[in-house]
């Protein structure tokens, strides 16, 4: 079996993409294949903490979709560039008009795609998440079949704090990993975990010193490389009918999510994140 050492993966310091996914030579990515049939991709945008503009979610969307139909990829691992996976949605971004439909319900389809798109992948998927994941970043990291966590890492939700439903992904993966009254106490609370603790109550799969994120995730992506795919991806299939039984509960809470794209605590928690305070929400108003 190939291995790969950290100190392979940071002596790379061009951003690259390979072949099959030259689309994504735009500067937010780096796309490696192995000869093993590992696809590793990295986020790329740590100036922003590899926040995702809408080109950045619709590409990572279309991501998943493109590595079901590459034939020499067998095991896709994903991480970001700097100090976090993924910090979600860029927030210095000019927004969807809240009072244009279309716009809402094309952000409601590309969220659907891309929880659906990771669950439906017929190969493993390994997050390697060394730093913060956060709502769109939190959804693939944990949504991976396999999470390797830096045990400083933060994870974190989001969505509440920002006045809106925990719509990304959260309603129908986090109760399955870590137990319902665990759930709702990090969603309703917006509490932040870090990749030890989530270990600890099944949110990750492992959690390792932030240097040894990506070396075991290619690890773990090797074994499963060399393993009977039809095995590999067989299991994954069905055990994502767990996942997949989640749906209902997961589309209604995306659907009271961009109802409340419409809302005055939206536009308050934005207010409030421009002007670095606490937002002051409205009294009793709930979706």
């Amino acid at each position: 079996m190939h291995s790969i050492t950290m100190g392979e993966i940071v002596s790379t310091t061009e951003k690259q993409v390979c072949s099959g996914y030259e689309d994504y030579a735009n500067g937010d990515w780096r796309i490696e294949r192995f000869p093993n049939g590992v696809l590793l991709v990295t986020m790329s945008r740590p100036e922003s903490l590899n926040a995702m503009t809408y080109r950045f979610h619709t590409q990572l969307t279309e991501l998943f979709y493109k590595v079901g139909k590459d034939a020499l990829t067998k095991v896709l691992v994903i991480t970001g560039e700097g100090r976090a996976f993924s910090s979600g949605a860029d927030l210095k971004e000019a927004r969807v008009n809240p009072k244009s439909p279309t716009g809402v319900v094309d952000i409601m389809h590309e969220a659907t795609e891309l929880v659906y798109g990771i669950v439906n992948l017929n190969k493993p998927v390994v997050s390697a998440i060394n730093g913060a994941a956060v709502g769109s970043g939190a959804a693939v990291a944990l949504l991976a079949d396999i999470s390797v966590a830096a045990d400083d890492a933060k994870i974190i939700d989001g969505h509440t704090s920002n006045g809106v439903v925990s719509g990304d992904h959260s309603v129908m993966i986090w109760p399955l990993l870590c137990g319902m009254a665990k759930a709702k106490y990090l969603l309703m609370l917006n509490i932040p975990v870090t990749g030890a603790e989530a270990e600890k109550m099944g949110l990750v799969s492992l959690s390792v010193p932030k240097e040894e994120v990506v070396s075991k995730a290619m690890e773990i992506a090797d074994r499963l490389a060399a393993s009977s795919q039809q095995a590999i991806r067989g299991t994954k299939r069905t055990l994502n009918h767990w996942i997949r039984a989640a749906g209902p509960a997961f589309e209604h809470s995306l659907t009271l999510e961009m109802l409340d794209y419409h809302s005055e605590d939206l536009r308050e928690a934005r207010a409030a994140f421009q002007e670095k305070r606490e937002p002051v929400w409205r009294d009793g108003q709930t979706s």
